[in-house]
C-alpha cells in the first residue's frame, strides 16, 4: 500500500464553511483516519491553510494540528507542494482568486457561486481545460440523510410519473439592531456578491435537478423584506439585494414546482429545508435528516373541508417515516472524498466545474426573470 500525499490550500480558513466544514467534519477526520482510501493506496492530506488574519489563522491552525499556514495568497500558490487549491472565501474576491490559482497550475475545488455569472464561469472552465487541470464545486447538500432517502426513493421509482414539488427554506435573519444578526453583513450587499438568490439557488439547481431531471425554465419574483441593517461594526446600511426568493420551476419532464426561500420568515414547518415531491405513484417530503412518504395505496379519500367546524383532522397520521442506513457521511466530506480520488485516480466528478456554472446559471436565470417579468429558459451551456 502507496500514501499518496497531496497538499491543499484552503482560502478562508477562518470561516465558518471552512473551519466547521471541510476542515473540522471533513480533512482533518480524513487526515486522522489515515487517509482516504483510493484502491490499494491511501490519499493523505496535507493541509495549508490561508486567510487574511494571523492571529486567527493561528488560532486555527493550532486547533486542528496544522503546521502550514499564510496571510499571502502569492506566497501560497508559488509553493510546489500543494497540488489542490480549495476556496473558501468571500464570494466577491472568487473569480480573480481561482483565476490565479489556474494560472499557478493548481486543481482547483471551490465552494459555490462558482463565479458571479455564467459567462464568467466559463471564462474560469476554459482557462482550467488549457491547463489540463482538475476541478471541482463543492455540491453538499444532495447529501444531507434527508435528501438521500428522498433520492432513493426517486431512483427506485417509488413517485412513479412525477406531478410536481416544492422547495421551502429560510428562518428569520435579526437585522442586527433589535438582535444580532446570524449572518455576516455582506450577504445583504451587492458590493460583497451577497443576496439570498445568488447564494442559496445554486443549491437547489443541483438538488432539484440530481432528484428529478433538469430544469426547462423558471419565472421568479424577489423583495428585500428588511431594507436597513446593521453591520458587525454597528454601523447601519441600506440592504440592496434580495432577502426573499419565490420562483415557479417547470421540469423538462413538464411537471411544475416551486422555490419559496426567505431570510424574513419565521420557521412552521418540519425543518428549515423541506423537499416534497408528488407522483401518481405516491409523495414524500424530506428535511434535513428525516423523511416520510404516503404512496397511492395510503392516501386518504378528501373529500371537501368543513368551513364551519374544525373536523380535527391529522393530514401527517397517514404518513410513514423512510428508513435509511445506520449512519450518514457529513456531505461536505462526501464530496472532498470525491473531489481527491478524481484528482489522484482520475475517478469521475458530477460535480465539476461546468455542474458548478450550471448551478450559477439557475440563479442567473431567476435574477434575469425578476427584472424583465417573464419566463426564462434555462439553455443547455457549451464551453
Amino acid at each position: 500500500m502507496a500514501v499518496i500525499d497531496i497538499g491543499i490550500i484552503v482560502n478562508g480558513a477562518t470561516g465558518r464553511i471552512a473551519s466547521t466544514q471541510h476542515l473540522a467534519n471533513a480533512l482533518v477526520p480524513i487526515r486522522a483516519e489515515g487517509g482516504l482510501p483510493a484502491g490499494a493506496d491511501r490519499i493523505m492530506p496535507r493541509l495549508m491553510l490561508l486567510g487574511r488574519d494571523a492571529a486567527r489563522l493561528s488560532e486555527v491552525a493550532q486547533r486542528f494540528g496544522i503546521d502550514a499556514w499564510s496571510t499571502d495568497l502569492d506566497d501560497a500558490l508559488a509553493r510546489p507542494d500543494c497540488a489542490v487549491f480549495f476556496d473558501a472565501a468571500a464570494t466577491r474576491q472568487r473569480l480573480a482568486t481561482l483565476t490565479k490559482a489556474i494560472a499557478a497550475g493548481k486543481h482547483i475545488y471551490t465552494e459555490k457561486p462558482v463565479a458571479p455569472s455564467v459567462a464568467e464561469g466559463l471564462e474560469l472552465l476554459r482557462a482550467a481545460k488549457a491547463r489540463g487541470i482538475r476541478h471541482g464545486a463543492v455540491e453538499d447538500k444532495i447529501y444531507l440523510p434527508g435528501l438521500q432517502k428522498l433520492s432513493a426513493l426517486a431512483a427506485n421509482g417509488f413517485f412513479g410519473r412525477v406531478t410536481g414539488f416544492r422547495l421551502d427554506f429560510g428562518w428569520w435573519v435579526f437585522d442586527g439592531a433589535q438582535r444580532a444578526s446570524q449572518r455576516p453583513s455582506w450577504n445583504y450587499k451587492s458590493s460583497g456578491g451577497g443576496g439570498l438568490t445568488l447564494d442559496m439557488y445554486p443549491h437547489w439547481r443541483y438538488v432539484i435537478e440530481g432528484l428529478l431531471g433538469p430544469i426547462r425554465r423558471v419565472v421568479t419574483a424577489t423583495a428585500t423584506a428588511l431594507p436597513e441593517r446593521v453591520d458587525e461594526a454597528g454601523e447601519r446600511f441600506q440592504v440592496d439585494v434580495d432577502d426573499t426568493s419565490l420562483t415557479l420551476a417547470e421540469l423538462a419532464n413538464g411537471a411544475v414546482g416551486s422555490i419559496v426561500c426567505s431570510w424574513a420568515t419565521r420557521v412552521r414547518r418540519d425543518d428549515l429545508l423541506t423537499v416534497q415531491i408528488d407522483g401518481s405513484g405516491g409523495s414524500a417530503m424530506a428535511g434535513l435528516h428525516r423523511c416520510w412518504m404516503q404512496s397511492a395505496a395510503d392516501t386518504p379519500t378528501l373529500r371537501h373541508f368543513n368551513p364551519s367546524v374544525d373536523i380535527g383532522a391529522d393530514y401527517r397520521a397517514d404518513w410513514q417515516e423512510v428508513e435509511g442506513q445506520a449512519a450518514y457521511t457529513n456531505p461536505y466530506r462526501v464530496g472532498w472524498e470525491n473531489f481527491l480520488r478524481h484528482v489522484v485516480t482520475g475517478a469521475p466528478l458530477k460535480s465539476d466545474l461546468a455542474a458548478g456554472i450550471r448551478d450559477v446559471q439557475l440563479a442567473e436565470a431567476c435574477r434575469r426573470s425578476m427584472a424583465e417579468g417573464a419566463w426564462v429558459a434555462l439553455d443547455e451551456i457549451k464551453a
